[in-house]
């Protein structure tokens, strides 16, 4: 294990450059290009503050108020893991041709869909700061400098293996694809996203403390939203 996290090492500047790569493919084209990476959690959390505070209000408790900025702290990194793993599922696959080119460790490519995703996840964090000192939700600053990195990591840490494994079991079954769509589906309602975990009945209790994204979830909503 430790010769092939080695070897990995080894190719950094190759994995910054897919990395780069990915990022820059992913607005080709388009006139705002990166600024997508801070127009879209924008737009995400004025949408859920308008349907939650206009269409459906009253349907949460004070305690997770505002609950637009409650459901963001958890959307962020759900989404980071869900887009992740969807694209890490057809890495393989997709950069055959490249594999076949260069010779490189195959795990490289989960690896660049997962990294690629986190920065897309720290570029949505400036927008959470910004309505976290409009709300005036003050994180304390002893959580932030030692607890949000440790969640980062271990949600890297989480990813990458989930990435790693899906993408070795899609080149034998592609159909893995399209049940993974299925489960994060399945997967996002099972995590305390959208609704507060204190609020959740207490058998269901139980079955989301099997969850893992369940706590790291909660913690993010521990270091961002509630008050130290």
């Amino acid at each position: 294990m430790f010769s092939n996290l080695f070897n990995l090492f080894r190719y950094r500047g190759l994995i910054q450059s897919l990395v780069v790569r990915d990022l820059k493919a992913r607005y080709r084209g388009s006139v705002l290009g990166f600024l997508w990476s801070f127009i879209n959690p924008l737009l995400l959390l004025t949408i859920y503050s308008f349907v939650f505070s206009v269409v459906l209000p009253g349907l949460h408790t004070k305690e997770i108020e505002p609950y637009a900025l409650f459901m963001f702290c958890g959307i962020l990194p759900w989404t980071w893991f869900s887009s992740a793993l969807s694209e890490s599922a057809g890495s393989l696959i997709a950069g055959g041709n490249l594999i076949k080119k260069v010779l490189f460790p195959a795990e490289i490519l989960p690896i660049v869909s997962v990294l690629a995703n986190m920065v897309n996840f720290f570029l949505g964090l400036p927008i959470l700061a910004v309505f976290l000192i409009y709300y005036r939700r003050w994180p304390d600053p002893l959580d932030l400098i030692i607890w949000f990195p440790v969640a980062v990591l271990v949600q890297f840490v989480f990813t990458t293996a989930l990435g790693l494994l899906l993408s070795a079991l899609t080149v034998h079954f592609r159909d893995i694809r399209d049940i993974l769509a299925n489960v994060l589906t399945l997967w996002f309602f099972s995590t305390p996203i959208i609704y507060w975990i204190k609020e959740a009945p207490g058998f269901s209790k139980q079955v989301l403390d099997i969850n893992p994204m369940t706590h790291l979830i909660v913690t993010y909503q521990e270091i961002l939203f509630f008050p130290g």
